[in-house]
């Protein structure tokens, strides 16, 4: 792989080249997290809408989205917002979904993602990138290990969310 001048990786005498996300994205950016939660089984809990896309990405901007294309074609997408870490006193990039379509996969593209996400987090002067896995997704436990990311031990995750958020909101 060898990076371009536009920001892309050059693979096999194509370029897979990334963009921001614009609002004329949001149906594809829409399709992305359908066909993500389609392969994590979770497709019944998506109730994002376009509507909903428009108002946090584009009115609110409280995540931003890079899209990968290769010949010409979308393959995939990465969303990610910024956090911030109170030890390190600066903030950090967290990773929400990165998705690959099966078609393209294996060529890279996901290294080239994680890159370019790293890029960002490094110009931005952010702290670290971080991101959860599901459990039984091995095979992409295994990618991000042999990127050199690291599982997080003595950590749980916790969440209050719909009736019960409403309930502590309260």
């Amino acid at each position: 792989m060898i990076k371009s001048a536009f920001g892309g990786i050059e693979m096999a005498e194509k370029t897979l080249q990334f963009r921001y996300a614009v609002q004329a994205d949001i149906p594809l950016v829409l399709a992305f997290i359908k066909e993500l939660a389609d392969y994590e089984g979770m497709l019944d809990q998506v109730v994002a809408t376009e509507v909903l896309l428009k108002e946090w990405l584009f009115e609110k901007e409280k995540a931003e989205v890079i899209i990968g294309e290769y010949d010409g074609e979308a393959v995939g997408f990465a969303l990610f917002f910024h956090n911030f870490s109170t030890f390190l006193g600066r903030a950090g990039i967290y990773l929400e979904d990165l998705y690959v379509r099966p078609a393209v996969r294996g060529k890279g593209f996901g290294k080239a993602f994680l890159k370019r996400l790293a890029e960002i987090a490094v110009e931005r002067g952010c702290g670290r990138l971080e991101w959860w896995c599901l459990d039984w997704n091995q095979s992409s436990i295994d990618f991000y290990v042999a990127m050199g990311a690291e599982p997080m031990e003595d950590w749980t995750v916790y969440r209050i969310a719909g009736d019960t958020l409403e309930d502590l909101a309260r």
